[in-house]
């Protein structure tokens, strides 16, 4: 199960720092054989995923479309009358990711159940129910290793009516029987955090935005440090960036190709810059997987290749490298710290963000480009320093051969095409994993 850290910035997991890695799933159970969710999650299990984040009750029909084996997940749609069949297949798959070392991220229902601004409903839930519903999902659940993501991609407010006290409702209902050490967070709509209405909420154990989707180099740097800046102070997580093949539009009115699609350096860019920016996890997704498109599905918002063949796209593979040079720095209370540079501001598509160690023998800086050179203010952190340069789409790590001991110095980054990490290490410091 994993808990907070002493700081509440970064979770712990077994006592060990926890880097979340995230998947979307939302359709898993709901649109998967069991043999093709083994398939899924050997592959995700396999590239370093270590949080599966699904909804139980769907977003696309997900209460009368009948799973893969013919089962619906409530009858007559009252959250009082869960399906036992349904429910079952939830079971085997939440066991399936915690066999395989993965927590399930489960979203009890996409927010249309709650709030049906959009989607296809229907709206079923009120603050009367969704108590014992929760109640039934954690006593169902208690003995798996499960984070809790209410909300499922809504507002918590519409048009004058408050949701907060269903969402509220539900997750009591599911401490009362999960018990007290249920972690929670809350799934926004686009551009969003949790904590706009649940900040202060005490079921809320860590914030979640979801930068989205909209267009490229969305300031996800800026949107985290205002969590970040919150108190009582929470974990934060991006948990969903923009998806890898996914259509852009700038205009949030439709998903079409013509638009353009997100590709695997979109994807790296805004989840490095979320956890420079002070996260500690984030989620990839990519537009195929989470809703499982196959021939026999017809794919939602343009969605190619089908799921099968997505699996081995470049930017899932990537992540891993993300997960290896932070997880380990993790208890060394990483402080965002956009004064280790002085170069110059630059557009969203080159910004660049910084973070040091609390005690200064560590700087690491995340540059989108290697197009301008990268200007050191030194002065927060010990010298001399070791330069040491990772290549976010291999995992390698070089070491230059030169060291820092002035207060402002000068690098050339190794090239210009492509993103890369420098890492500041002082020169007694061998944390940093090669």
């Amino acid at each position: 199960m994993i808990t907070l850290s002493s700081s509440g910035r970064y979770f712990l997991r077994d006592e060990k720092p926890f880097f979340w890695l995230g998947d979307t799933a939302w359709e898993l159970f709901h649109r998967t054989t069991l043999a093709e969710a083994r398939l899924y999650l050997d592959n995700r299990a396999r590239l370093g995923f270590n949080v599966i984040e699904a909804a139980i009750l769907a977003e696309h029909d997900g209460l009368h479309q009948p799973n893969s084996n013919g089962d619906v997940p409530l009858t007559n749609d009252d959250p009082a009358q869960p399906d036992e069949r349904y429910f079952q297949y939830v079971d085997t798959l939440v066991a399936e990711m915690n066999a395989r070392g993965m927590i399930a991220g489960l979203l009890p229902a996409w927010g249309d159940k709650v709030n049906k601004k959009r989607g296809d409903g229907p709206q079923v839930f009120t603050a009367q129910n969704a108590y014992g519903y929760g109640e039934f999902l954690g006593a169902r659940y208690r003995e798996y290793e499960v984070v809790w993501i209410l909300g499922g991609d809504r507002e918590s407010y519409t048009d004058g009516i408050d949701y907060a006290p269903v969402w509220t409702a539900m997750a009591a209902g599911i401490q009362a029987t999960y018990g007290a050490h249920a972690v929670f967070s809350y799934h926004p709509q686009g551009h969003r955090s949790s904590s706009e209405a649940f900040q202060d909420a005490p079921w809320l154990t860590f914030n979640m935005w979801q930068s989205g989707h909209s267009e490229r180099d969305l300031p996800v740097w800026e949107w985290i440090a205002q969590d970040y800046a919150r108190m009582p102070i929470k974990p934060i997580v991006d948990g969903e960036p923009c998806y890898e093949d996914h259509p852009i539009d700038p205009w949030r009115r439709a998903w079409l190709p013509e638009h353009g699609r997100f590709d695997e350096y979109d994807v790296r860019k805004q989840c490095y810059r979320s956890i420079f920016a002070g996260g500690c996890g984030v989620t990839y997704g990519y537009h195929s997987i989470w809703q499982f498109a196959s021939a026999a599905r017809p794919p939602i918002a343009h969605a190619a290749p089908f799921w099968p063949e997505a699996r081995e796209r470049p930017g899932a593979a990537q992540m891993i490298h993300l997960r290896r040079l932070i997880e380990p720095l993790l208890a060394s209370e990483l402080i965002p710290d956009q004064s280790l540079m002085l170069t110059p501001p630059m557009d969203r598509a080159d910004y660049r963000v910084a973070l040091r160690s609390q005690a200064g023998d560590l700087g690491l800086i995340y540059c989108p480009t290697g197009k301008e050179p990268l200007i050191l203010n030194t002065r927060r952190l010990q010298r001399p320093l070791a330069i040491e340069w990772f290549n976010p789409i291999t995992g390698e790590q070089t070491i230059a051969n030169a060291q820092i001991d002035q207060p402002v110095a000068t690098l050339i980054l190794p090239d210009t095409q492509q993103d890369w990490v420098c890492i500041l290490k002082a020169s007694e410091n061998d944390i940093v994993p090669r």
